[in-house]
């Protein structure tokens, strides 16, 4: 018969250690609500060109301008992916 395999004892943590796996998931949590806010945002512009009103259209892609702006300060996105989002949203309205 073959012998389970022995488990290891499990390395205890130090406390900074421990410190950077809270404080890494609550910034996680926040840099996805952040960037939830920004999907939130273009959905809304998406809704605005869908109905045709140039006003709206343009409030929203400004919105939407401003918060990808801030996620690229705020590291959640780079700023090509920002540039080229941007790019393809405003591609959207000339269309």
């Amino acid at each position: 018969m073959a012998k389970a395999p022995e488990k290891k004892p499990k390395k205890v943590k130090r406390p900074t250690a421990e410190k950077r796996v809270l404080q890494s998931e609550k910034k996680r949590l926040i840099n996805r609500a952040f960037r939830s806010k920004v999907h939130t945002g273009i959905r809304i512009f998406e809704a605005a060109l869908k109905n045709n009103n140039p006003e709206e259209v343009k409030k929203n892609l400004s919105e939407v301008y401003s918060l990808m702006d801030k996620a690229v300060k705020k590291g959640i996105v780079t700023q090509n992916k920002a540039n080229r989002s941007k790019a393809r949203l405003a591609a959207r309205v000339v269309a």
